[in-house]
């Protein structure tokens, strides 16, 4: 399977897996995962997976500036319920990173590194997603407005044209390259920029 070269572009996030370390599958805990990694979990890449992405990053830089993250160690809220629009897209990249999982989760060993029931949906009062560290409470909303990075205007017509079956293979190709270049830019130009990732402190 080919990626586009931009995958690679995008910092990895490195985290600490204190089970990982314990199972010996890594010999020291560290993890890095890749946007390749929430493609590969997601089936696809779209403005959506690259914000579920870029929400984790902004959320794990704010409650750890000064040290690893541990995965594992956050819970996550979102606001709607997971079969709503696109929400449970978003919490399957929140978890890959963050280890927080829903009912379904790992139930720990010896009441250690517990995953289950750290994910939850249907909040109702939550504006993007909230991620609070559980050792010390410190929690962050992260909102992701993709608006101000726009598709280019030929994705229109180009996807009417793919999803009708009338589009030939170069039109589908050029759809999809103008689709990548949306998330592209999410991802590289517009990963830091307060207009479209809004960081919003609560602890």
């Amino acid at each position: 399977m080919a990626f586009p070269d931009f995958f690679a572009e995008v910092p990895a996030l490195r985290l600490h897996d204190g089970l990982a370390e314990l199972l010996g599958a890594s010999n020291d805990g560290m993890i890095e995962y890749h946007y390749a990694d929430a493609v590969r979990l997601a089936g696809h890449s779209c403005p959506t997976v690259a914000g579920g992405w870029l929400s984790a990053r902004a959320a794990l830089r704010h409650l750890y500036p000064d040290s690893v993250p541990e995965r594992g160690g956050i819970s996550v809220y979102l606001d709607d319920a997971e079969d709503a629009g696109v929400t449970g897209v978003i919490g399957q990249v929140v978890t890959l990173i963050t280890g927080a999982a829903a009912s379904n989760g790992f139930h720990g060993l010896g009441g250690r590194h517990v995953r289950s029931h750290l994910l939850h949906y249907a909040q109702g009062d939550v504006a993007g997603v909230r991620f609070r560290r559980n050792d010390n409470g410190a929690e962050v909303e992260i909102e992701i407005d993709a608006s101000p990075v726009p598709g280019d205007p030929m994705m229109r017509p180009l996807m009417q044209l793919a999803v009708t079956g009338q589009a030939d293979a170069a039109q589908r190709r050029e759809f999809g390259r103008l689709w990548q270049d949306r998330v592209r830019r999410m991802l590289l130009v517009h990963a830091d920029d307060p207009a479209v990732v809004k960081v919003r402190a609560l602890a």
